[in-house]
């Protein structure tokens, strides 16, 4: 029998990794000075690209539609802020209502009401040996679906690369102060798009993840707000990439605590702990307003 404590790291492990995927795309456009509040909608698009493709082309074919209908709304939301000027708010917002009912309207076209004949390969979970020996927490944090090890390398990469490279460092500064970047040479415009494209990769993937790697099967508006969750993370991260990894860590557990109370046997309501994490998130929120300092030009209208 599992012990309820490495139950329910493994638990918050395993809720952590779809939002630890999203917020580390995430804040790779806000470091660029974009905040994309549609990731929420590019999550939802993954898990969609997934559910489809990987009926026909196995689990690859299911990231890589994935992580292509992400790249797919990550570029409307470039679209319409980079080169129509549009407000980054606004647009996220319409580009949610967009992916909420196209990925609605598909789902009933290609699978019915209510998806009943739907059947979806998943990825069990990978064991990394010796490492998931270690009492406690190896069998919670290294013996998790394949797309967890990819938060492990993907974290410090996304460190080393925006503190220790010349591209980093422009990155970065086109967060803080685009038109001297772009006066010291750097294509402003370009970089975000790749920043809002690479944040359109990893929250497909965190799409993909909650088809193929959790729930097996897809549904209207799976993505239940963990887009909005991960831009929360990113704010309690501090927008650096080890933070943010450790703040959805966090929140994964405020998910996984209703596992844990269940297998103690305590009886309270379980809307509670679905609501915990969304009290987290406010509560999160409130307590590091005014602590923290965005990137400067965060959501500011395009100066370039």
């Amino acid at each position: 029998m599992t012990d309820p404590g490495t139950a329910f790291l493994a638990a918050t492990v395993r809720t952590a990794t779809p939002l630890a995927l999203a917020a580390l795309g995430e804040v790779v456009a806000e470091r660029a000075g974009v905040i994309n509040i549609s990731v929420e909608g590019v999550i939802l698009a993954g898990a969609l690209g997934a559910a489809v493709a990987a009926r026909t082309w196995g689990i690859a074919g299911g990231f890589a539609a994935a992580i292509a209908g992400g790249v797919a709304l990550a570029l409307v939301f470039a679209v319409f802020v980079l080169w129509l000027h549009a407000d980054q708010i606004i647009t996220g917002t319409a580009v949610i209502l967009f992916a909420f009912g196209l990925t609605g309207t598909l789902y009933r076209v290609l699978f019915g009401a209510t998806g009943a004949a739907l059947s979806i390969p998943t990825i069990g979970p990978r064991r990394i040996p010796v490492l998931s020996s270690i009492p406690a927490i190896g069998p919670a944090f290294f013996d998790q679906p394949a797309t967890t090890y990819v938060v492990y390398l993907l974290t410090p990469l996304l460190w080393w690369w925006m503190y220790r490279t010349h591209s980093g460092l422009a990155l970065r500064a086109v967060g803080e102060a685009p038109v001297a970047a772009q006066a010291a040479g750097v294509r402003v415009r370009r970089l975000r798009l790749y920043a809002i494209l690479f944040g359109g990769v990893t929250g497909g993937i965190a799409g993909g993840t909650l088809v193929l790697a959790q729930v097996g099967t897809f549904a209207e508006g799976m993505s239940a707000g963990r887009g909005f969750i991960a831009i929360a993370i990113v704010v309690l991260g501090r927008w650096n990439p080890a933070g943010v990894a450790a703040a959805a860590l966090v929140f994964g557990a405020a998910s996984a605590l209703q596992y844990l109370l269940q297998a103690l046997g305590l009886a309270l309501p379980y809307q509670l702990f679905l609501a915990l994490p969304y009290l987290l998130t406010l509560a999160a929120l409130a307590g590091v307003a005014g602590r923290v300092r965005a990137p400067a030009a965060l959501a500011r209208a395009d100066e370039v």
